[in-house]
C-alpha cells in the first residue's frame, strides 16, 4: 500500500501519541463561561442551557462515538448527558472544571452502555465501519485517492482505539482528541495522574501493535 505523508502523519500521531502532539485548548476564560452558564442553568435559564449544548455537543458526541463505535448511539447518549446536566444543575457547585463534570457524566453513561452491550452479541466490524466514521480535518480536504486511503486508515485507527480496554480507550480519546491534561483525565476516570500516564503508556503500546502493518508501509 502506498501511503502519503499526510496519512502516515495521521497514523504516527495516534500510534506514537506524546505530549508534544497535545496542545491544551481549554482556557480559564472558557471554563469561567461554562461555569457561569451552568449556574444560570441551575436557575432554569433555558437560553443558557442551549448555549452550553452549542458549546459542547460536538465534543460530547465525538467522544461517545469513539468510545462506542456507533454514531446513532452516540447521539442518544449525548442527549442523556445534557439531560443529566439539566437535572443536576440546581445542585451544581464548580469544584472542578465544567468539562470535568460533563465528561464524568459521559463516562458513567458510556461505561454503563458498554457493559450492557457486552452482555449481548457484539455486532461485526463491518457494521461498525458502516455506522460510524469520524472524519479528520485532513480527510475532508484530501484528493479522492488520498481520501479513500485516509478513510481506510481512519477505520483502522477507530478499530484499534475501540479494541482498547474502556479506561485506556477513554484516556486516549480525552488526551488525543479533547486535548485534556492528565489531571483532568484523572478526575474524569477517578485515577491518579501516574495511573493515567500508565493507562496511556499501555494504550500507546497496544495501538502501535494494532497499527504496525500500516506503520511499516
Amino acid at each position: 500500500m502506498f501511503m502519503t505523508s499526510t496519512a502516515n502523519k495521521q497514523l504516527q500521531t495516534v500510534a506514537y501519541m506524546s505530549d508534544s502532539s497535545v496542545s491544551p485548548t481549554d482556557t480559564s476564560s472558557d471554563n469561567d463561561i461554562d461555569v457561569a452558564l451552568m449556574l444560570r442553568v441551575g436557575k432554569r435559564d433555558e437560553q443558557a442551557f442551549e448555549e452550553l449544548i452549542h458549546r459542547h455537543q460536538s465534543a460530547v458526541i465525538g467522544t461517545v462515538a469513539k468510545m462506542l463505535g456507533n454514531a446513532s448511539e452516540a447521539e442518544d447518549i449525548a442527549q442523556q448527558v445534557f439531560i443529566r446536566l439539566w437535572k443536576s444543575a440546581p445542585r451544581y457547585t464548580p469544584k472542578a472544571k465544567f468539562t470535568t463534570f460533563m465528561f464524568t457524566i459521559a463516562r458513567n453513561l458510556v461505561f454503563n452502555e458498554s457493559r450492557r452491550k457486552s452482555r449481548k452479541k457484539e455486532y461485526s466490524m463491518d457494521e461498525r465501519e458502516s455506522e460510524f466514521h469520524l472524519q479528520t480535518p485532513d480527510s475532508q480536504t484530501a484528493s479522492p485517492d488520498e481520501g479513500m486511503l485516509q478513510n481506510e486508515l481512519q477505520a483502522a485507527v477507530d478499530k484499534a482505539i475501540h479494541d482498547l480496554p474502556e479506561k485506556q480507550r477513554m484516556a486516549v480519546i480525552l488526551r488525543r482528541y479533547e486535548n485534556m491534561p492528565y489531571d483532568e483525565i484523572g478526575r474524569v476516570l477517578e485515577l491518579s495522574v501516574p495511573a493515567v500516564k500508565s493507562q496511556l503508556f499501555r494504550a500507546r503500546n497496544a495501538l502501535r501493535d494494532s497499527l504496525q502493518s500500516y506503520l511499516d508501509e
